[in-house]
């Protein structure tokens, strides 16, 4: 049996270069008059995205690099923090 896929949609490249994205497609994809999208080329197709689906895909490949049970925000806000006492320590140094 094969997979169930989409059904294609059908649009044209106007003379701007404008293409007009199906209205049953934008509301499947919940598309919305101002959305920025990002276009991308993959392996000779376009893909189109809304930004915040970009950035959700960034945060689970990022959130995915962290080992388990480890969060990365604290562990920069730690990072950060002994930053800031090296810091003023260095600086209360250099006022003696």
């Amino acid at each position: 049996m094969l997979p169930d896929i989409p059904p294609p949609y059908s649009a044209r490249v106007d003379s701007s270069g404008r293409i007009v994205v199906p209205a049953e497609l934008r509301d499947r994809l919940r598309f919305r008059p101002g959305d920025e999208l990002v276009l991308r080329e993959v392996a000779g197709s376009l893909t189109v995205k809304t930004y915040d689906q970009v950035l959700a895909e960034a945060q689970a490949y990022f959130t995915s690099l962290a080992p388990p049970g480890v969060s990365m925000v604290d562990e920069l806000i730690a990072e950060r923090r002994a930053e800031a006492i090296r810091e003023a320590a260095k600086d209360a140094a250099a006022d003696v």
